[in-house]
């Protein structure tokens, strides 16, 4: 999918500070454990592909910027 993010550890976290939340708080948002989140944030695992998607609706709910890898945040191409 052209448009899907890749949920590194750091945005993980980012997006959860962002919204004020704790890893519990955070899973509980999500309908998964603590540990699961607490295992995407230092790496262990990534989000599967419907659960990255599931990401991407809470962080543009809570105003959270990121950018799509080749994408400057306003939806620009920055490749030639």
């Amino acid at each position: 999918m052209a448009d899907e993010i890749e949920w590194t550890p750091e945005k993980i976290k980012a997006l959860r500070e962002h919204m004020g939340l704790t890893q519990k708080a955070l899973g509980e948002e999500l309908g998964m454990r603590q540990q699961t989140i607490s295992e995407w944030e230092t790496g262990m695992y990534r989000p599967r592909r419907s659960t990255s998607r599931y990401l991407k609706l809470v962080a543009e709910r809570a105003g959270f910027v990121y950018h799509v890898e080749g994408k400057e945040p306003g939806g620009e191409s920055n490749q030639d």
